[in-house]
C-alpha cells in the first residue's frame, strides 16, 4: 500500500478509472456479442459505435477498433449479399420542381 500522500490519491484514480474503463469495454464485447449473434444493420452500427467509443476514449487501440469493424462488416456484407438476390420492390420515383433564379440587374457607373 502506498505511503505518501500524492500515492495514495493516484491508488484513488486508478480505481475510479479502471472501474470506468471495465465499463466501456465489457459494454464494448456486450454489443459485439449481439452483433456476431444477430447480424442485422442496427445491431452491428451500435457494436461499431461502441468500438469507436472505446477507441477515442484509449481503452482499446485504434487498430483493433479498426479490425473490430472490419469483422462486423464482413458480417453484414454475407446478410446484404443475401438481401439481393430477393426480388426488390419498386419505389415510387418522386418528381423535383426546379426553379429558375433571378438574374442579377447590371449596375452602372458614373464616369467622372
Amino acid at each position: 500500500m502506498p505511503v505518501i500522500k500524492s500515492a495514495k490519491k493516484k491508488l484513488r484514480q486508478d480505481k475510479k478509472r479502471t472501474e470506468r474503463n471495465q465499463k466501456v469495454e465489457d459494454f464494448l464485447k456486450l454489443m459485439v456479442k449481439k452483433a456476431r449473434k444477430n447480424p442485422v444493420e442496427k445491431t452491428i452500427r451500435d457494436a461499431v459505435s461502441a468500438a469507436d467509443k472505446a477507441a477515442k476514449k484509449h481503452i482499446i487501440h485504434k487498430n483493433k477498433a479498426a479490425r473490430i469493424k472490419s469483422a462486423l462488416s464482413k458480417l453484414l456484407g454475407k446478410k446484404a449479399v443475401s438481401k439481393e438476390t430477393a426480388p426488390a420492390a419498386a419505389k415510387p420515383v418522386k418528381s423535383t420542381k426546379k426553379t429558375t433564379k433571378k438574374k442579377a440587374s447590371k449596375k452602372t457607373f458614373k464616369k467622372s
